[in-house]
């Protein structure tokens, strides 16, 4: 087996397992601190705030400089040195500082190590799927056991240390991969960028993405408040995260195969359309179980989404500017889709009430439905007029 291709895999592995311990119990955290809800709330919105500057920025350094490994090896080492000034500062303003910070070095790495993989697959002639699926691994399986990890070991006053033990894996695993070149020999200028911001079908692309991820990222939001409304456990919600975790792993793992067979566009209208069924179902059905077993549809939104997303960035962005693109399509996901999706979910479930929320969600996932299908049929008659 390819040794690079194998160390990707673990990279990957080890990457998301230290944001499955983060993400689910870092509130839980702030809140034994004395934090109340809106300070915390406030708190976790920093994360797509910041991407919306960060992730473009180390993008274009990463192309510029054609140094992915050291950049992401410095990035890592700066989240870790963030997290201290999270688990250590005792007031607010500090622990909105080096949230901040945490922030703008852990997610920015994201899409890097999306690019890199992307490289070592291609290179290798296997499919990105299948070197991502192991971080859906390791969110998956740090998500089920750090809570029993965090009990055994003293509660949440533990996750610091947890945290800073899983980090040990993936920094040690990057420093045994072998450096790869962004794609492309050319020199990467500023008017490169510019150009890639005038390329009017690619932003319309993200213009799409934004509108099929807003009430995807409203869900990641607001879901465990959901869950917790109609009589749900804290238990339960960790389970829902982690099933929609592990339901990504056979799409990841075996998808990419096919991909090819159809187009990147008209693939994602169909996504839209079971987005659409799937928000329409959160808002109905009202039995807490039966919405965390309904996560399960991760594997065929989220899972193809992504991967069809990322193929369709690589078709679209020269190949020396793959680790920008790659960063602007994670800037829309998580940051401008984060930042509306829970806003304004947030702001309609206040009002109108959880079931209301979804059914919003579900005629968004329509509209961009109709926009992507037709689109698709736009450039395809565009591309090959008839007669």
């Amino acid at each position: 087996m390819n040794k690079q291709l194998l160390k990707l895999r673990g990279l990957n592995l080890s990457y998301y397992a230290t944001t499955g311990v983060l993400n689910p119990f870092l509130p839980l955290y702030l809140g034994e601190r004395g934090y109340s809800s809106s300070q915390i709330g406030l708190l976790m919105m920093i994360g797509p705030f910041v991407t919306i500057f960060a992730q473009p920025m180390w993008g274009y350094i990463s192309d510029r400089y054609q140094a992915l490994k050291i950049i992401l090896l410095s990035l890592w080492a700066m989240t870790v040195i963030s997290s201290l000034g999270v688990f250590g500062t005792g007031g607010y303003f500090s622990a909105f500082v080096f949230m901040l910070l945490l922030y703008f070095f852990m997610l920015s790495s994201t899409p890097l190590l999306d690019s890199l993989s992307l490289r070592v697959a291609g290179q290798a002639g296997a499919s990105y799927g299948s070197v991502r699926m192991w971080g859906s691994v390791g969110y998956m399986l740090m998500a089920v056991s750090s809570g029993l990890v965090l009990q055994a070991f003293g509660g949440l006053q533990a996750l610091p240390y947890l945290y800073w033990l899983i980090w040990l894996l993936p920094l040690g695993v990057l420093l045994l991969v072998r450096d790869e070149k962004s794609g492309g020999d050319s020199v990467v200028s500023l008017s490169d960028f510019t150009k890639l911001l005038g390329n009017k079908r690619f932003l319309w692309f993200l213009f799409l993405v934004f509108l099929l991820m807003l009430p995807h990222r409203m869900n990641d939001s607001l879901l465990a408040l959901h869950l917790k409304d109609l009589g749900g456990s804290d238990i339960l919600v960790g389970w829902a995260w982690a099933l929609a975790a592990a339901s990504e792993i056979p799409t990841f793992a075996l998808f990419g195969r096919y991909l090819s067979r159809f187009h990147e566009l008209a693939l994602l209208g169909v996504v839209a359309v079971l987005y659409t069924l799937r928000w329409l179902l959160f808002g109905w059905i009202d039995d807490p179980l039966i919405l965390t077993l309904l996560q399960a549809s991760h594997c065929v939104t989220f899972a193809v989404f992504w991967i069809t997303a990322v193929q369709y960035v690589v078709r679209l962005v020269p190949a020396h500017l793959q680790s920008t693109g790659q960063s602007l399509l994670s800037m829309v996901f998580l940051g401008l889709a984060g930042i509306g999706g829970g806003l304004g979910g947030g702001l309609v479930k206040d009002w109108l009430g959880g079931a209301s929320m979804y059914y919003m969600g579900a005629g968004i996932a329509a509209a961009a439905a109709v926009l992507l299908l037709g689109t698709h049929a736009y450039w395809c008659k565009k591309n090959h007029p008839a007669g």
